[in-house]
């Protein structure tokens, strides 16, 4: 179970990664953007279009988890997801726009728990029971998984 300090910390994380997404893309051609440059790795663009999947999926079921008894939450298959249309050829500023309402929303949500809350739980199919503290330790943490991933993508370029 995160302390009160820790989860300051996650929540701040997602407060401020739309601004570091948006630092990290800034600029980047479409080559750069739609480029494979690390074998069986997602394309900086299908990163960012992740990020806005993943998380929309992640604030549902934060908020199923809040408002039902042990939630069933469903899964899904996010290289299949980086492989569709929107994945893969849509432009990044609707993701980024996503994000910046979606981690504002999910801000206000978070921020506002209850200590007893932080306990509560969702079913996951394949990952079991999953609390509150742990979503957040995940989605904390998530996005800046992602922008290591951006970075090194773009650092394996060629010059």
């Amino acid at each position: 179970m995160s302390t009160d300090a820790e989860r300051k910390v996650l929540i701040e994380n997602i407060r401020e990664l739309p601004a570091k997404l948006r630092a990290a893309v800034r600029g980047l051609t479409p080559a750069q953007l739609t480029t494979h440059y690390l074998a069986n790795e997602w394309t900086v663009a299908q990163n960012v279009h992740h990020l806005a999947d993943s998380h929309m999926n992640a604030f549902i079921r934060m908020k199923l988890l809040l408002t039902e008894e042990r939630p069933l939450v469903k899964p899904y298959d996010p290289d299949a997801w980086a492989a569709l249309a929107d994945g893969s050829q849509l432009p990044l500023e609707p993701s980024l726009i996503l994000l910046d309402g979606l981690h504002a929303r999910m801000v206000v949500l978070l921020t506002a728990v209850q200590p007893a809350q932080w306990e509560r739980i969702a079913v996951h199919p394949e990952l079991g029971e999953i609390s509150l503290d742990r979503s957040l330790q995940i989605y904390g943490m998530h996005g800046i998984a992602h922008l290591k991933q951006i970075a090194e993508a773009l650092a394996a370029a060629p010059a």
